[in-house]
């Protein structure tokens, strides 16, 4: 497997619903479209040619609905092109402007690409951003102004998909990745109702920092996995993440496998130093999965690219280790 096969599935969606679709495709070309967000409403005209995307994650999408932005936003891991290896193929030969938002949104840059459609739906876009955006050209933000940041993957894809006139496409692309994950979920029963944990890589200021049920974990509810509710004791409101102080570690052996999103494999020589982590029931019975740096990335950009390689990349390794084989490690593409 490889990034490959996750770039032709969504191409051959795109393909089906083009030819069943015409007629969408068709009356979208015709006129332009309205797209409602948390900062009001914006009228796109037909057939966007020179996209940019300010937000975080979103060069995922449009690439999965067909269109190469002329810019793009780096997020972190410093890929080729602000492209990961699940979505860098469907580039093509394109090389897109990569842009930053170390200090916000780059206008001037963003200005320069003389762009028709500007794509933001996870970019932490303010009014005021939004304002300046809308003065250089039609801009979508994030539907929810309580969420600037990783509202819902499906949610964004079929705004996105509205935007450019592709809502049938959309509606594809989110109904393809949860049939992959419902088919992933009924040919690994052994999953359902098996606790799990995502953690991040490391302990950082004594804590480790874990997901509780919700969006950033939905991969694995999906997968029949469940998320102890043991770990809401530890959730700070502010980020919805449970930080787990070393010394109530072993609240952590309440789940029957545990995923850290380690990037390295120094990652995990850091963990495995750490006594108090080695003493976690998960850790001496090797019920352990982790991940490397591509697979980290994966998880956390949750999009409708980056989800169907988490498949590829954590169900053998889920398999392997709930089957007594011992700790896993996903690799990343060569």
């Amino acid at each position: 497997m490889g990034y490959r096969t996750v770039v032709a599935v969504g191409l051959s969606v795109l393909a089906l619903v083009s030819a069943c679709s015409s007629d969408t495709e068709s009356g979208s070309t015709e006129g332009s479209v309205t797209v409602t967000h948390a900062y009001g409403e914006t009228v796109v005209p037909a057939d966007p040619q020179r996209v940019v995307s300010v937000g975080l994650t979103e060069q995922d999408t449009l690439l999965a609905l067909g269109v190469v932005p002329v810019g793009v936003t780096e997020w972190y891991g410093e890929q080729p092109d602000a492209t990961w290896p699940w979505a860098h193929d469907l580039l093509g030969d394109a090389r897109p402007e990569v842009l930053t938002q170390d200090d916000g949104i780059q206008f001037e840059k963003v200005t320069a690409l003389e762009p028709d459609l500007i794509i933001g739906t996870n970019a932490g876009m303010t009014q005021d951003d939004y304002t300046r955006l809308s003065d250089i050209a039609p801009t979508i933000a994030h539907s929810d102004v309580d969420s600037p940041y990783f509202e819902p993957w499906d949610q964004q894809t079929r705004t996105i998909g509205a935007a450019l006139g592709k809502p049938d496409e959309a509606e594809a692309l989110v109904e393809n990745v949860r049939t992959r994950y419902r088919e992933a979920a009924e040919a690994h029963p052994e999953f359902a109702g098996k606790k799990a944990v995502l953690l991040q890589n490391a302990i950082y200021d004594g804590n480790a920092i874990a997901y509780q049920d919700g969006l950033s974990t939905d991969f694995l509810t999906s997968l029949g996995f469940e998320i102890p509710s043991e770990l809401d004791a530890f959730v700070q409101e502010e980020d919805a993440q449970a930080y787990i102080p070393l010394e109530n570690l072993s609240v952590l052996d309440t789940a029957d496998v545990l995923l850290w999103a380690t990037e390295s494999p120094e990652d995990r020589a850091t963990l495995e130093a750490d006594p108090v982590y080695s003493s976690l029931q998960e850790v001496r019975e090797n019920r352990l999965v982790f991940t490397d740096a591509i697979t980290a990335g994966a998880i956390y950009f949750t999009s409708p690219l980056s989800l169907p390689y988490l498949l590829d990349s954590l169900v053998p390794a889920f398999e392997s280790t709930l089957a007594g084989a011992g700790a896993a490690t996903t690799t990343a593409p060569a």
